[in-house]
């Protein structure tokens, strides 16, 4: 069994015009014919290149930059479509929190007629133009269900299942993973809360506040997600309160009519971190005063470093604080437990609902399928710091998990390309000598 479970690995390296056959004779002596049908099944499929688990905008800027490095790829998508966080799991009023500068993928701005901040759907045509200019063709409905690196080998071996062909094993030299930060829906575990009459559901299932018009509606979480929302169910005449628990840093989206966020990037370039931070901070409370009275207080580390660090995005205010201050979104403190039609606070009240959105967030899932290394933790993150978190070992990359947004992921595809590209072109030169029996990995592109 030891001897025999890497025939099907050994296959891959002849050449081409040396037949399989004698290993799979040697097979057939060795092994009973159950085994023999799944090692030469048509379910193993060798990939001449990466392999990349994901089709997000990370996955698609790694496969455009594969392209023009001239490296093959094949690019694994459990859903049926690309980017499938913004078509299946977003709100409709959702824009981009950055200037669209920052948020375009590589070789490919956004069209000059999109206003500054684009929309979801403007987005969602942007990405879908960007994959069909570079002909990222992912194959979708492919759920990864475990990745491994093989020692022997030194190839990656990922078991995936799909509706439509079932079990397969793809095996390759390296690994990009590109499922992001946002794989997996955080919902925490408030007592009683399956009990609740009303309805329940999570950002990602929220598409407008047309149905909770007139509603006693519970928002938990107060990130950008929580506060859009809340803005979003006060617009279409429901009731919200906000569940405003820790101490978050409210910014607003712009100062004197220029992105904050390019005002901090700025900044960063001539000044240190501390110090723009306080400029922040200052900033802040010159345009949205002291929001201490309405139940939001600011943390003691400032807004970017606090980013840097924990990975905590400052809100970016989008018209949330005004209804605030209006009294139209109530800001609560946190939820110690729900009954079957209301909430009991942690300030000992209660309030009536009639419904819940948990604008808790999201996770990585990558622990859940990524077996034998520790370059990523059990949080779902690169243990490398950054900015080498893009590279482990054996042929490891990971893309869209610095913290950094679109602009960091852009980043890391764009290196991603060129380390690979530089490894394809220096195995890939012609040689004028071969010895014999040399073998070459770049043969590999046959589906057994």
């Amino acid at each position: 069994k030891h001897l025999l479970q890497p025939l099907s690995i050994l296959t891959t390296f002849s050449q081409p015009a040396a037949p399989k056959q004698p290993i799979k004779q040697l097979a057939m002596v060795l092994l009973p014919s159950d085994r023999l049908d799944s090692l030469f099944s048509p379910r193993c499929v060798w990939v001449n290149g990466p392999i990349i688990i994901g089709a997000g905008p990370s996955g698609l800027a790694v496969g455009a930059s594969l392209r023009e490095q001239g490296v093959p790829y094949i690019i694994l998508e459990r859903e049926d479509c690309i980017a499938s966080l913004w078509q299946k799991r977003t709100y409709d009023r959702l824009k981009l929190h950055l200037p669209k500068q920052f948020c375009q993928l590589p070789r490919m701005p956004f069209p000059a007629d999109y206003p500054e901040y684009p929309t979801r759907r403007q987005f969602i045509d942007y990405l879908e133009s960007y994959a069909a200019t570079f002909d990222v063709k992912p194959e979708f409905g492919s759920t990864v269900q475990s990745a491994r690196y093989d020692e022997t080998s030194g190839l990656w071996r990922v078991h995936s299942s799909s509706a439509a062909s079932g079990e397969m094993e793809y095996i390759g030299r390296w690994l990009v993973v590109a499922t992001g930060e946002n794989a997996e829906n955080v919902v925490p575990d408030i007592p009683g809360l399956d009990g609740f009459a009303g309805e329940v559901a999570h950002v990602s299932e929220y598409k407008s506040g047309e149905k909770y018009k007139g509603k006693r509606v519970l928002v938990v979480g107060c990130g950008n997600s929580g506060m859009e929302v809340s803005l979003d169910l006060c617009d279409h005449g429901a009731l919200p309160s906000m569940v405003v628990r820790d101490a978050v840093h409210v910014l607003p989206r712009e100062v004197m009519g220029k992105s904050t966020f390019e005002l901090a990037t700025l900044l960063m370039a001539w000044l240190p971190l501390w110090f723009v931070d306080k400029v922040m901070v200052f900033l802040s409370w010159l345009i949205l005063g002291n929001l201490a009275g309405f139940g939001i207080r600011r943390p003691a580390i400032g807004p970017l470093t606090l980013k840097n660090k924990y990975g905590k995005t400052p809100v970016l205010d989008t018209g949330a604080l005004a209804k605030i201050r209006s009294g139209d979104i109530t800001v609560v403190p946190g939820v110690s437990r729900f009954t079957k039609s209301r909430a009991e606070l942690t300030d000992g009240t209660a309030l009536d609902l009639d419904a819940v959105v948990m604008a808790t967030g999201y996770r990585s899932n990558v622990p859940q399928w990524l077996q034998g290394t520790d370059f990523f933790g059990k949080d779902g993150y690169p243990t490398t710091a950054f900015p080498n978190g893009w590279k482990g070992q054996s042929g490891l990359y990971s893309v869209g998990f610095t913290r950094r947004g679109l602009s960091g992921a852009s980043a890391d595809a764009v290196r991603i390309a060129k380390d690979l590209g530089q490894v394809w072109r220096e195995e890939t030169k012609p040689t004028t000598k071969r010895a014999a029996g040399a073998c070459h990995r770049r043969c590999i592109s046959v589906i057994f």
